[in-house]
């Protein structure tokens, strides 16, 4: 094996506080990391288990590893070596990774329950008293009950927290099955279903902008707010998940698991307190408001050479796009438009949450002024890592007379001197999971509702429209939005951050 890169990682303060409280004790865990030697797992998981393993956030860990592939100890350390070094963002020098690669086991799952629950068993002998467990299932959906099965054969399910991902059944009767079946295993407070979107600081500050603010919360609702859009278009195509995607297509895959996630951050009611019942029950309450998805307010699109792809259909009505306008039927959000857009092979990569407030109700500022002309006034998060938000509004442009351009005001994380503290995703979303917190992750409930308000949509699908790969996808869409229009592309860009010196 080469050497690590001599280069260190930066150690979260021990004292960090989490919502305003002082860091409570964590047990020691042991991780069951299932399809340790998959796509998800090389880029984001084994990663991001380095950095908390190494980290003072974490309590102290174990890591039994399984997957497919027939490996030995060495061999998975290896690969886990390589993935570390071509995937993390925070290089680590040999002394490091030797700490992390000693906490490194690896069962092939064809060993059976038994050499599973053995490993484990090893593995919290190490650890000593009052172990905990968790188990993270980075398997295609149609193994997660398998795996489930494997952990209650293997004695496995006592003090342990499970992490599933998406997507959390294809409609409404195959959502109620699979949490049926897992309720048969596990409680349901010992299910995180996880959503990446969530575990974003961009994500989390939506909460803080809303709720800590006497600026922004008298105005959240019906009376102020003119329409809101969550706009996540990607530029990546396939990447080699034809089988999963097919079966899919982006409604299943992004909106019912991500944009309908984010949209409850948006539209949720004050919780009673900062904790995950509270914000859960109202995110519950977003769902249950949510109107039926009408095909005549969707716009589904797939992208020129989608069917050519390997492994696709050639006669494919597969969505690789999706665009739609929902109503939330509540006192707050009454007669609000949620427009969502979300697409393969687009023009760019964004993860953006806009806020489109309602315009003056009259005008003294004469014709030809500007006022007006570049939209209304709006508020932007940029769901990417860098953690930015942006209010727009109108001001005097400086000279003799009154014209008017749109200006803005610009906040993101790496102004500050708190940059290199955030978590990537899945590493505050796994550190959630090891302290029982549900706060970033969906319900049983939650899933079912959104299934049971999808159904006149997947019973119904308007016929998906051809799209230009790097476009902004079908031209329904400015008929969809209209007489709005789609914030992006942006017309302006983000300030870059300043420059140390």
């Amino acid at each position: 094996m080469s050497e690590a890169p001599a280069q260190t990682i930066a150690y979260p303060d021990p004292n960090a506080r989490r919502y305003g409280r002082e860091p409570e004790h964590l047990d020691p865990h042991v991780i069951v990391l299932f399809g340790a030697t998959g796509d998800l797992s090389r880029r984001k998981l084994l990663p991001g288990l380095t950095y908390l393993a190494l980290s003072s956030l974490a309590p102290e860990v174990q890591i039994v590893a399984t997957s497919l592939e027939d490996l030995d100890d060495d061999a998975f350390r290896a690969f886990a070596f390589q993935a570390v070094s071509e995937f993390s963002t925070r290089p680590l020098n040999k002394e490091q990774w030797d700490a992390f690669a000693c906490k490194l086991r690896y069962v092939p799952q064809s060993a059976g329950p038994e050499a599973l629950a053995k490993a484990v068993a090893e593995a919290e002998g190490e650890l000593g008293e009052g172990v905990r467990r968790l188990h993270y299932l980075s398997v295609p959906p149609r193994a997660a009950l398998a795996v489930v099965t494997m952990l209650r054969d293997a004695g496995l399910v006592e003090r342990s927290r499970v992490i599933m991902e998406k997507p959390f059944g294809t409609d409404l009767e195959s959502a109620i099955k699979l949490n049926d079946q897992v309720h048969g295993v596990f409680q349901e407070r010992q299910i995180f279903r996880i959503d990446h979107f969530l575990g974003k600081e961009a994500a989390q500050n939506i909460l803080a902008f809303r709720f800590a603010n006497g600026l922004f919360e008298p105005i959240w609702n019906r009376n102020f707010i003119d329409h809101v859009q969550i706009d996540i278009p990607e530029v990546l195509g396939l990447d080699r998940r034809a089988g999963f995607y097919e079966a899919t297509g982006a409604y299943k895959d992004m909106v019912v698991t991500h944009l309908f996630q984010v949209m409850a951050f948006v539209a949720m009611e004050p919780p009673t307190a900062l904790e995950p019942r509270a914000i859960s029950e109202e995110k519950n309450k977003v769902f249950r408001s949510l109107l039926p998805i009408e095909p005549r307010h969707v716009v589904r699109g797939q992208y020129l050479g989608y069917r050519g792809e390997e492994g696709v259909n050639p006669e494919s009505d597969t969505e690789t796009f999706i665009a739609l306008r929902a109503r939330i039927d509540n006192w707050r959000w009454a007669g609000v438009p949620f427009y969502l857009r979300t697409g393969k092979r687009m023009a760019e990569g964004q993860r953006i949450i806009s806020i489109a407030f309602k315009e003056a109700p009259k005008s003294m500022f004469p014709a030809g002024s500007g006022v007006g002309t570049q939209g209304p006034d709006h508020l932007t998060f940029d769901l990417a890592d860098e953690t930015k938000v942006s209010l727009s509004f109108y001001g005097k442009r400086p000279g003799p007379g009154m014209r008017l351009d749109k200006l803005s005001m610009q906040f993101s994380t790496h102004d500050t001197g708190h940059a290199g503290d955030v978590l990537e995703a899945y590493e505050r979303l796994i550190l959630d999971a090891m302290r029982g917190d549900h706060t970033l992750f969906t319900t049983a409930e939650g899933i079912e509702s959104l299934w049971e308000r999808s159904m006149p949509l997947l019973e119904d699908p308007p016929p998906v429209k051809p799209y230009t790969p790097g476009s902004w996808g079908p031209n329904a869409i400015h008929q969809l939005i209209a007489p709005h229009a789609w914030r992006l592309p942006f017309e302006r860009t983000w300030r870059a951050p300043k420059q140390p010196g």
